[in-house]
């Protein structure tokens, strides 16, 4: 199943005399300092590490070795890919800061912290986490509503974790506080080999002077 929920999709034919850049160059991917439950959640997270090192696309993620944070950072690194980790310095001890990325910024807080990756990032991806996780996501659903971004945002939903959430905003568009002109843009993936592909997707190749598009709306 690859199911697009809001998603810009399309990839226009490329011409041979405008050259086309891919505008994903790092990919932030938010997720849980534990494992969970079902050892899945640390498999697709050793995966979609891989993939983006695979695709020459460069980690962001919250600079912790604990859970899938850690799991995604190592995979990345070692299929020779590039990480960035970003950590606030209270929160060095409790998540062990994975200082072997090749480039760690420790910072003040948490605003700092979850804007810096927003800078760093041409696309998002959510893993299985706990309220952290879901906190960062619904902050980059939130500023994509409302106009700030048109970044891709990937909802890898393995082993159904996000379709609670998936409900949720079922039921808050049934009672009209989703509704025309506050689009939540999105795309679910239920296996983790589809992230890579549904981002390529989503983010229309671009010439040096054309911005990212969306097409789709919820």
């Amino acid at each position: 199943m690859n199911e697009f929920v809001n998603a810009p999709v399309g990839t226009p034919a490329a011409r041979s005399d405008v050259p086309q850049l891919s505008p994903i160059k790092g990919v932030c991917v938010y997720c849980g300092s534990g494992k969970g439950l079902s050892p899945t959640y640390a498999i697709a997270a050793r995966k979609l590490g891989k993939a983006l090192a695979e695709h020459n696309m460069r980690l962001v993620y919250g600079g912790g070795s604990l859970g899938l944070m850690g799991e995604v950072a190592r995979a990345a690194l070692g299929a020779g890919g590039k990480v960035t980790g970003v950590i606030p310095e209270f929160l060095g001890s409790r998540e062990l800061m994975l200082k072997d990325v090749d480039e760690l910024i420790v910072v003040e807080n948490m605003h700092v912290r979850k804007q810096l990756m927003f800078d760093r990032a041409d696309a998002f991806v959510a893993l299985p986490g706990g309220i952290g996780t879901l906190e960062e996501l619904v902050e980059q659903l939130t500023w994509s509503q409302l106009g700030r971004h048109t970044k891709p945002i990937i909802l890898a939903n393995i082993g159904g974790f996000w379709d609670p959430f998936l409900k949720l905003l079922e039921h808050m568009t049934h009672e009209t506080f989703i509704r025309p002109g506050l689009d939540v843009r999105f795309a679910v993936v239920d296996e983790i080999e589809k992230v890579v592909p549904t981002i390529l997707a989503a983010a229309e190749p671009v010439s040096p002077s054309r911005g990212l598009s969306v097409t789709e709306h919820f």
